[in-house]
C-alpha cells in the first residue's frame, strides 16, 4: 500500500509579499525550514527555466544529506493565488528519500494568507525503507515540515527569528526532558525499587502513616512516574510547572520535617527542589510563542474534486499531479 502524501496548512497574518519572499529566497528559507541546513540557487540560461538548486541537510554525527531539486515558482490566476511547484532527489546511497516532488500554495483571504504544502517521494532500500518510511521517517518529517511552517508564522506575525526560536525550543524541551526524567527516576528507583535505601525509613520517622510506609511508599512512586509522563504531555501548560513546586515544596517539607539533618547532606531535598523549580521556571518561560506542529492542518479540506484525483494515489490536488513530480 502506497504512504500518503504529506499535506501541511496554516494561516499566516502577513502580506503576500512578505511571505513569498521568506519562501523563495534561499538565505530566509534555510533559516525557519528544518529540513534544510542550506540552499543553494544554480545560475539559470533563461528566465524561463526552472530554477535549479542544490540543498544540504544536517542529520547528526557528521553526516550530511546533499541533493539537487529544481523548482519554479508562478501565480495560478485565481483571485491572487500563488503556486511553487517543486521536485527533488539525492544520489547519496545513505539517503532515505531517492525522488520527490509537491508543491507550495499561497490562497490570501481577509485576514492574510493561507500556506500550504503537499509532496510525496519514493525511497531506498525496498521493503525495509518503505516499512521505515511509514512508521517513523514520514511521521517525523511531516511532523518537521508543520513546525517549520509555525516557526515560519511566528517570525512574520510575531518577528521572532527562527534562531530565537530554535534557542527557545531548546531550553523548554531540554528543562522538560530533565524534569520529566528527574521525576521518573524518583518514583522508580528510591520508592520502588529500592526503598529500604531511605526513603521508607524517612517516611517511617515522619510518623505520619505507621504500618501503611509501604503501601503510601509505592503509590507515591506511581504517582510520581505518572507525573513525569503527565508533564511531557502537558508540557505547553503553565500551570503545571506551578503544581511542580508546589509539589516539590510539600515533599520537601515532609522529608525535612522527620529527619532535619538531611539539610548537612550534599544532595538533599533542598538543593533538589530548588533545581527542579528553577528548571520548571525556564519551561513556563519559554512556552510563549513556542512553534507548536498542532496549529497546522495535516489534511486537505474536502472538497468536489475530479475523478482519479485521489492524493494516496499520486493523484491530482489543489490542481498539481504528484504523480508526475515523484516519477512512475
Amino acid at each position: 500500500m502506497k504512504n500518503k502524501p504529506i499535506y501541511v496548512e496554516i494561516g499566516i497574518k502577513t502580506e503576500m509579499d512578505k511571505l513569498w519572499e521568506h519562501t523563495q529566497t534561499p538565505e530566509l528559507h534555510q533559516q525557519w525550514d528544518l529540513r534544510f541546513s542550506e540552499i543553494t540557487y544554480l545560475p539559470r540560461s533563461r528566465e524561463d527555466e526552472r530554477q535549479k538548486f542544490l540543498y544540504r541537510t544536517r542529520v547528526g554525527f557528521g553526516l550530511n544529506i546533499t541533493g539537487t531539486g529544481e523548482t519554479k515558482a508562478e501565480a495560478d490566476g485565481l483571485a491572487g493565488h500563488r503556486i511553487s511547484t517543486l521536485t527533488f532527489g539525492s544520489e547519496q546511497p545513505i539517503s532515505l528519500i531517492r525522488q520527490g516532488g509537491g508543491y507550495w500554495k499561497y490562497k490570501p483571504n481577509n485576514e492574510g494568507v493561507i500556506f500550504i504544502t503537499q509532496y510525496d517521494y519514493r525511497t531506498r532500500f525496498g521493503m525495509v525503507g518503505q516499512l521505515f518510511d511509514r512508521i517513523l521517517f514520514r511521521p517525523l518529517f511531516g511532523y518537521a515540515t508543520a513546525w517549520s511552517f509555525d516557526m515560519l508564522r511566528i517570525w512574520l506575525e510575531k518577528q521572532i527569528p527562527p534562531a530565537v526560536s530554535l534557542q527557545r525550543a531548546f531550553v523548554h524541551y531540554l528543562s522538560v526532558i530533565v524534569l520529566a526524567v528527574l521525576w521518573f527516576y524518583q518514583g522508580l528507583v528510591p520508592k520502588l525499587l529500592y526503598p529500604q535505601s531511605g526513603e521508607s525509613m524517612l517516611l517511617q520517622q515522619t510518623g505520619w502513616f505507621p504500618g501503611w510506609e509501604a503501601v503510601i511508599l509505592s503509590a507515591a512512586g506511581i504517582l510520581e512516574m505518572g507525573f513525569a509522563l503527565f508533564m511531557c504531555l502537558s508540557h505547553r501548560r503553565k500551570w503545571v510547572y506551578q503544581l511542580q513546586a508546589l509539589l516539590l515544596i510539600l515533599l520537601g517539607t515532609a522529608a525535612v520535617s522527620g529527619t532535619p539533618e538531611l539539610l548537612q547532606a550534599p544532595f538533599n531535598p533542598l538543593t533538589l527542589s530548588l533545581a527542579m523549580i528553577v528548571m520548571g521556571v525556564l519551561a513556563t518561560g519559554t512556552i510563549t510563542d513556542l512553534p507548536n506542529a498542532a496549529k497546522c492542518l495535516r489534511k486537505p479540506v474536502k472538497t468536489n474534486k475530479p475523478v482519479n484525483a485521489d492524493p494516496k494515489e499520486g493523484g491530482e490536488c489543489h490542481g498539481i499531479h504528484l504523480s508526475a513530480s515523484v516519477g512512475q
